[in-house]
């Protein structure tokens, strides 16, 4: 009888403590499992808990019949959930673009989306993301393969504070998509347009000085793309890895025109001549880390106008150069004044008499046999937002 009383006093206790007290309390926990229980304790607690919630991971199960089943659990949650910060639905094959018909009432606090792989969503579940979520800032479309041209109007209408976007691998969109965002979205900072192969860089024109980091690898960028996308003069990291040339010729001279420019990878860019290097290491004063790995188009010219104009480089990769000699060697260690790590192995043209007269001359140098694929700022920690994430 006293327990029950107890229990009695306790609930009607809780009952008179207002939604921000609980919301208070909520947020103070810090286990996914506490937070559970909390909204697991009576309906109008649920309700707080679902206020409360941040953020929501749904993490792709490779199993077509489960993801399904998380597909059509999404616009439930979305409408019970009207303050979430962060999206993401990495995976869900399945997820139909009905799912975005709630946002139109609950989107505005909505920062970041991811989509990676949602091979669902079209042009029209785009449009519906970018009318309820205004204050996109972040947003990751990478292998959405039905996006197209028109879903990237869209989302540059209805999102201008856009600041991060991942296009990796969207086969469908053109640079009429890329110019359309560029036209509204003024902030744009990092973009990531890997696989694009459609793109010939003529979209960048006008592109906003915002605009610092690109990610733009197994691309297929005309010379006059290449100008346009140094056009606004804020790049600062530039990834071409393995850029292609529909001409067969060499355009990379023109991103000389890059000032800002401190991390450029050239890994596998076969057409690069040493009339391109000798553009770029005048032309971009601040580069601090250049993989030039693969570029069997440079020569000794090229090697001499690295040490002549890069006096700020201190990361180099020169794996696999099969034009790289033992007096290519040495004139590198006669300038680059603040050259720290030279990557370097596989080149068959330098001798171990090469390598020991570099290592005299420039004993602070740390030759590294390893090689490295991606340089530069890491993508994941540019498109994260922190805030209190509940997975599924």
């Amino acid at each position: 009888m006293e327990r029950e009383t107890m229990d009695v006093s306790l609930e009607n206790y809780t009952s008179y403590l207002s939604d921000d007290c609980l919301l208070s309390i909520f947020n103070k926990l810090e286990s996914e499992l506490d937070r559970n229980a909390f909204g697991l304790t009576c309906r109008n607690w649920l309700k707080v808990r679902n206020i409360g919630r941040k953020s929501l991971t749904f993490h792709c199960s490779f199993n077509p019949t489960i993801d399904k089943e998380h597909a059509k659990c999404i616009p439930n949650i979305l409408a019970r959930s009207p303050c979430l910060n962060k999206i993401s639905l990495a995976g869900l094959a399945e997820l139909p673009d009905s799912s975005w018909n709630t946002m139109r009432m609950s989107g505005s606090s909505l920062r970041s989306l991811s989509l990676y792989c949602c091979s669902c969503i079209t042009d029209d579940g785009l449009a519906q993301v970018a009318i309820g979520c205004p204050n996109l800032v972040v947003v990751e479309l990478q292998s959405c393969f039905n996006i197209t041209d028109a879903g990237l109007e869209s989302l540059s209408k209805g999102c201008h504070a856009l600041r991060s976007l991942n296009l990796g691998s969207c086969m469908g969109i053109s640079d009429r998509g890329v110019s359309a965002i560029f036209s509204k979205c003024s902030n744009i900072c990092t973009l990531i347009i890997t696989g694009c192969r459609r793109l010939s860089g003529v979209g960048f024109r006008g592109c906003p000085s915002t605009l610092c980091y690109l990610e733009a690898e197994s691309c297929m960028l005309s010379p006059d793309g290449l100008l346009d996308i140094v056009s606004g003069g804020g790049l600062e990291y530039l990834n071409l890895h393995k850029l292609g040339s529909s001409t067969g010729l060499d355009g990379l001279g023109g991103l000389a025109f890059a000032k800002s420019l401190r991390i450029l990878n050239l890994r596998m860019c076969r057409y690069l001549t040493d009339d391109s290097v000798t553009a770029i290491a005048s032309g971009c004063p601040f580069l601090e880390e250049w993989n030039l790995a693969l570029c069997h188009g440079v020569h000794l010219p090229g090697w001499s106008a690295i040490r002549l104009y890069c006096n700020k480089l201190r990361v180099l990769h020169v794996n696999r150069c099969r034009n790289i000699c033992d007096q290519s060697l040495l004139a590198l260690g006669d300038g680059c004044p603040h050259l720290e790590v030279l990557h370097i192995n596989g080149c068959v043209k330098i001798t171990n008499n090469g390598l020991a007269f570099f290592t005299i001359s420039r004993p602070r140098v740390n030759l590294r046999v390893d090689e490295v694929m991606s340089i530069g700022p890491s993508i994941e920690n540019l498109f994260r937002m922190q805030c209190n994430e509940e997975r599924f």
